[in-house]
């Protein structure tokens, strides 16, 4: 498989531009994706936060399966915090996860008599939901939201009642160590599809899927094992992707599955193991 690289150049803008602004801020809120909490931490993000206490927030908790992944991070001493930000409902739980991880913060405020809301950094990489998230805190369409990475592409500060979010660009490690963990990025849709090879991903993504969740293969396609190319054929004559003297269209087969796993119809699926957290620093 063709090796992924992905930073382009806003996206070192960007970081530069973190480095400035998380000065003005108390805490920072890091947005993973639940499918894949170790694939889209980035350390450099770290780096950023410096001492600033940080809240670890597993996004996209509807689509993912990563229970143990949630309370590995928090038996590492972190914050955490599991959401859907597609929904209010969780709206009251991260209030409450971000006024307890800065509260330390706050406390010296109210001693200082400064009366001002509290300010977070929202940083992730692209398509996490960071723009939703800050949406969901709003209770307005404040931020730009989008299906195709790299939406976000500069600075904007949100109020958003007692807190005062900066909302900033998706950003990617400068390169990628671990080309599993980049594979997966693609599969949900970190990475911008232009750049990719969309066969070679939907083919990984299927052999990766036989392992995982054989059920939803099965249940979706009514595939029952083979190759991936075998598989993948399985998926154009069940959805009629044919094209002339029936052949497959394996490319409308590619990007069916592919939206089907991000739009959740394969089911709750987490791609990261504990042992991924482990390997980037997470636990």
């Amino acid at each position: 498989m063709k090796p992924i690289q992905w930073f382009p150049g806003h996206m070192a803008k960007a970081m530069r531009m973190m480095e400035e602004n998380v000065k003005l801020c108390d805490a920072v809120v890091f947005v993973l994706d639940a499918r894949a909490p170790a694939s889209t931490y980035n350390r450099k993000l770290e780096e950023v936060a410096g001492s600033r206490p940080v809240l670890y927030l597993f996004n996209k908790w509807d689509l993912g399966n990563a229970e143990a992944l949630l309370a590995a991070v928090k038996g590492a001493g972190k914050a955490v915090c599991p959401l859907d930000a597609t929904s209010p409902r969780g709206k009251n739980a991260l209030m409450a996860a971000m006024n307890a991880v800065a509260a330390e913060k706050a406390q010296r405020l109210k001693e200082k008599g400064v009366a001002r809301p509290l300010r977070f950094l929202v940083a992730g990489v692209p398509n996490t939901g960071k723009s939703t998230v800050i949406n969901l805190l709003s209770g307005a369409k404040r931020a730009v939201t989008g299906d195709k990475a790299g939406v976000t592409r500069s600075k904007q500060w949100v109020k958003c009642g007692a807190f005062e979010l900066l909302d900033t660009p998706g950003t990617m490690p400068p390169s990628f160590a671990d080309q599993t963990l980049a594979r997966r990025l693609a599969y949900i849709g970190s990475v911008n599809d232009d750049i990719l090879e969309m066969d070679e991903i939907a083919l990984a993504l299927l052999e990766d899927l036989s392992f995982l969740a054989p059920a939803a293969l099965f249940e979706r396609y009514g595939i029952e094992g083979g190759t991936p190319l075998e598989m993948l054929e399985e998926v154009c004559r069940r959805r009629g992707f044919l094209l002339k003297k029936d052949e497959y269209d394996y490319e409308r087969g590619e990007r069916a599955l592919i939206d089907d796993l991000r739009k959740g119809r394969l089911g709750r699926l987490t791609f990261d193991s504990l042992d991924d957290l482990n390997a980037v620093g997470l636990i």
